[in-house]
């Protein structure tokens, strides 16, 4: 899949590394800090890149923080001890606020990489229409009666964040998947 290469080149270099596993259908992209990395605290990262009939799935696990965490702690403990200390851990500073950026890093390459393929976070054709409980008829989404008998067509039609595409409800106030305000 584009993404999961695209992922790939992205952050297989400098402090962090990428792999992929699975076949062209569902891949798995794991990003992490190299082990033997010169700065900055430990951190990991795994997406999952889906394909389905209406496009593809993305998602993104929890982000293992707990090493920069460390690293950030111990950059304060050593600026309280000698405020000089912080010129010499400029290079994990660095480093640890990159890792806390990885998140919004990632949404942004698949951004990247959807826009070139020239897709888009727009309902599928299918999640287009809603039909009618009554007549069954396929009406577009927003339509309040059905075109075809005049029923009320009701309040659960599908949109999705303009961010990542994840098909979320009116109610939402963040998107469950990228976790970003949702604006209808």
């Amino acid at each position: 899949m584009d993404i999961a290469q695209a992922l790939l080149g992205e952050f297989n270099h400098g402090n962090l590394r990428a792999q992929t596993l699975g076949q062209s259908d569902k891949m798995i992209v794991q990003i992490s800090s190299r082990p033997d990395a010169m700065s900055g605290g430990q951190t990991a990262l795994t997406v999952t890149v889906q394909k389905t009939e209406d496009g593809i799935i993305v998602e993104i696990g929890q982000q293992a923080w707990l090493g920069v965490a460390a690293s950030i702690g111990a950059t304060a403990l050593a600026a309280l001890r000698n405020p000089f200390s912080l010129l010499g851990r400029l290079d994990d500073i660095a480093q640890d606020i990159e890792h806390l950026q990885l998140n919004e890093r990632v949404w942004q390459v698949i951004a990247e990489s959807l826009q070139s393929a020239g897709a888009s976070t727009d309902l599928s054709d299918k999640l287009k229409r809603t039909v009618c409980e009554y007549c069954n008829t396929a009406n577009p989404v927003g339509e309040p009666s059905c075109g075809a008998c005049g029923a009320p067509l009701g309040k659960a039609q599908p949109t999705t964040c303009k961010k990542c595409g994840y098909v979320v409800k009116t109610s939402d106030k963040t998107c469950p998947n990228c976790k970003q305000p949702l604006l209808f």
